[in-house]
């Protein structure tokens, strides 16, 4: 602070309503305080900065209008005034909703009163401008992190490509990065072709088809990509660039080489892949996939008939479980199998398409999963001529060895024991109850069969008439 050089010639003896309108003019709020720190008076500027309550300070002490931290600084600030020292500016937070108000206060003695005047400067502006400061830092802090962790990732996956990559400018034709697999397949160490004309190391035919290429790309931002030669090794490539600008350097050439043998054998992978979907698609047998809760996501044409339905879309989002015989049973047990044992061989069960036609069915699974995602693939094959035979047996009131012994073959002994099972039961049931003239407790009774039991079997079996009073 520098004060004035001749203060009584220029200035002379203030008046007291002069001095308060200079304190006035000259703070933001200004205090009058005793030498205990009770407020006196106070006045503000011609600022709009005002403080909540204030108009309550009159005859509190300051000590009682600021926050806990700014005790210790009111205190040294009075003493420092009482003393005569030379007075410091101090930051002092107000109470205040939703926040504490900061101010910069200087205590100044009053030698005719023994008063001090307090000026203060209010700070709100300023701690505002300092968090904005504080957040833009705080942003460009957090960007760079994420653009140094971003160029940390495209680095290693640059490097660790097995695609040849180079990064080449457009102006000097030099190469500016190149990977590891780009140095391996040109004959360099890893290095060695920074720096160096990209260029130089192809024939001539290759070298006027590489220009060709980046020109189109100039021009047009797309191109196919060209088989070029190598003049050294006669290595052939195919060769796919694209362009791309830095704000600083200019335009600069991103290049990608595959030798020709390679892109052969690879290019077979996909070709051998597309003909084995166009193979499910054209089986005989009904193929589905699903995902881990059984929601089919493809399903062939064959699967289609199966359902008596005409389109993918019919089936898309469904589950196989509404199609099966045993809804809620089966297709727990498929998927619990398939995804502790992977695999599901000659699981037999049955189909209930649309139009309510049932058709024996035994399915073969298996699980592929990639990644986090797994997903379920079912070969679903009709077996329902194998069981013409049991058929043949359920008319036939004998039921001789012979007519079973022809199964034996065709179909699964569970499968012939179940059926034929079925069919004994329902001959028992339908001869007890005709042995009874239709009395079920007593065809219960002879049977040795509860009559819940006997009503269960007879629903089962579609045997016999239901009213109201047979319940379970």
């Amino acid at each position: 602070m520098k004060h004035f050089n001749a203060v009584k010639e220029t200035i002379g003896d203030l008046k007291a309503d002069v001095a308060g309108m200079v304190i006035a003019a000259s703070a933001d709020i200004a205090l009058i305080v005793d030498r205990d720190g009770a407020v006196l008076d106070l006045s503000y500027g011609e600022g709009d900065f005002r403080i909540e309550g204030s108009d309550r300070w009159r005859g509190r002490f300051l000590r009682d209008l600021v926050t806990p931290e700014s005790l210790g600084k009111v205190e040294r600030m009075l003493a420092g005034a009482a003393a005569n020292e030379r007075p410091r500016w101090r930051q002092i937070n107000h109470h205040a909703k939703p926040g504490d108000i900061p101010v910069q206060y200087l205590a100044l003695p009053l030698t005719t009163t023994g008063h001090y005047v307090v000026i203060g400067r209010e700070m709100g502006t300023m701690a505002l401008l300092q968090q904005k400061l504080i957040m833009a830092q705080q942003t460009m802090e957090r960007d760079y992190e994420r653009f140094r962790h971003a160029e940390t990732r495209y680095r290693l996956l640059f490097q660790i490509s097995g695609e040849a990559i180079l990064v080449v400018s457009a102006r000097t034709g030099k190469i500016v990065e190149a990977n590891a697999a780009a140095s391996r397949i040109l004959g360099h160490q890893k290095g060695d072709l920074v720096g160096q004309n990209f260029f130089s190391g192809f024939d001539e035919k290759s070298t006027d088809d590489i220009h060709s290429l980046l020109e189109q790309v100039r021009t047009g931002g797309t191109c196919e990509d060209i088989s070029v030669k190598r003049s050294d090794n006669a290595h052939s490539f195919f060769m796919s660039a694209n362009l791309f600008t830095h704000h600083k350097d200019g335009l600069f050439y991103l290049l990608r080489l595959k030798p020709v043998e390679d892109s052969e054998s690879a290019s077979m992978v996909p070709r051998a892949k597309a003909r084995i979907i166009e193979v499910m698609e054209k089986s005989p047998d009904a193929f589905v996939m699903t995902d881990q809760q059984g929601i089919i996501q493809a399903a062939n044409r064959s699967f289609l008939s199966l359902v008596q339905l005409v389109a993918e879309q019919q089936v898309l989002g469904q589950s196989l479980d509404q199609w099966l015989w045993r809804p809620g049973v089966g297709l727990n047990v498929l998927l619990g199998t398939l995804r502790e044992e992977q695999t599901v061989r000659l699981f037999s069960t049955s189909i209930r398409g649309e139009m309510n036609a049932v058709t024996k069915v035994e399915i073969s699974a298996a699980a592929a999963t990639r990644g986090d995602e797994t997903c379920y693939g079912f070969v679903i094959r009709d077996v329902e001529r194998r069981f013409k035979g049991i058929g043949d047996f359920e008319k036939d009131a004998g039921g001789s060895s012979e007519s079973m012994t022809e199964l034996v073959g065709r179909v699964a002994l569970k499968d012939i024991v179940r059926e034929t099972t079925d069919v004994i039961e329902r001959m028992c049931i339908e001869a007890a109850l005709e042995m009874t003239h239709d009395n079920r407790a007593s065809a219960a009774e002879m049977l040795g069969l509860s009559r819940q039991s006997l009503y269960v079997k007879m629903r089962r079996y579609g045997v016999g008439e239901f009213n109201s009073q047979d319940r379970d």
